[in-house]
């Protein structure tokens, strides 16, 4: 370093040897010639040279736990290569469609398909990923409800894969599907107008934990982000929206204004509304989840009313 008068070598170690130069300390304090810092006068520690050669000898030495840390090792890695496989899966866009078939999409590619999953029978009417990224699960017109994995989806490029489980307990098409945000492996699922039931599902084990009869269609769900609580929509025949307390099931209200069956819920940022979309072309705005659990506001389900007109695609609030 010019400025110090040298062109090499750690300032420390100018100042702890005594070079005649005036140097900066560690911290920025000037020494002068011939003044060794007190700390550097002892060093830290000392180790007799049996002792180092012993340790060199323990370190390489095979111990007992050698083969359980690469036992250790070798699982780190296939942990590793799972989530690369989950992220590159997380990049890519799923459809279904009346051929039975789920294909994965990577959108920036050319060769867009990556793989093709291969397990309904009928129309695909539902998918939905977990929140992890690590399972689809998608429901059939033939009743199914099939689950995949996100690794074994992404090393099948471009080839086909089959789901992980079925299950077949619904008795009509499963379109509603969503997964709980608060338990990884919790999903539910609902079903036609044959089935009308919500069921839920252990996605870890495929094993059904609860199922309860709803009455009619079960179209959509959604859970809150904030409270032990699912919200389902429904056809005929009262086109209704119903508000549940999970896992008891108790239902909390229910909240008419739709003409027609209500196809879709989508929940906002903040996790207080609801809005729905139905096949009498509005979309209605709920204060479900917003206020406390005891809120008039959650009870009555606040409405706000947006008609999609047929023609032109003008919007009106009402």
């Amino acid at each position: 370093m010019r400025g110090h008068g040298f062109s090499s070598g750690p300032t420390l170690g100018r100042v702890a040897h005594g070079f005649s130069k005036v140097d900066a300390g560690p911290h920025g304090a000037r020494r002068e010639f011939g003044v060794e810092p007190r700390f550097l006068r002892r060093p830290l520690f000392s180790l007799p040279f049996a002792a180092m050669a012993s340790t060199r000898r323990r370190q390489t030495r095979p111990g007992p736990g050698a083969a359980a840390a690469r036992e250790h090792a070798i699982d780190a890695m296939s942990r590793a290569r799972h989530r690369r496989d989950v992220t590159q899966v997380s990049r890519c866009v799923n459809s279904g469609s009346r051929d039975a078939l789920v294909l994965q999409h990577d959108a920036r590619a050319r060769q867009h398909r990556t793989a093709t999953l291969v397990g309904h029978q009928q129309e695909v009417c539902g998918l939905s990923w977990s929140a992890d990224g690590a399972t689809l699960a998608s429901g059939g017109n033939e009743n199914y409800l099939c689950l995949w994995d996100a690794a074994r989806s992404g090393q099948a490029q471009p080839g086909e894969c089959a789901p992980r489980a079925i299950m077949r307990q619904h008795q009509a098409a499963v379109k509603a599907l969503s997964w709980c945000p608060m338990h990884r492996n919790l999903l539910a699922s609902g079903g036609g107008t044959a089935d009308r039931s919500i069921k839920f599902w252990n996605a870890h084990t495929g094993a059904m934990l609860h199922s309860v009869d709803t009455g009619s269609q079960v179209c959509a769900l959604l859970w809150s982000r904030h409270h032990k609580e699912i919200v389902s929509s429904h056809g005929f025949s009262q086109n209704q929206l119903c508000l549940w307390r999970y896992p008891s099931m108790t239902k909390l209200c229910e909240l008419t204004g739709h003409t027609a069956r209500v196809l879709h819920l989508a929940q906002s940022p903040d996790g207080e509304t609801v809005v729905s979309a139905a096949a009498d072309e509005t979309l209605r705005f709920w204060s479900i989840f917003g206020g406390g659990p005891t809120s008039a506001a959650r009870r009555k389900g606040r409405m706000r009313d947006m008609r999609l007109s047929s023609v032109g695609g003008e919007m009106s609030i009402r």
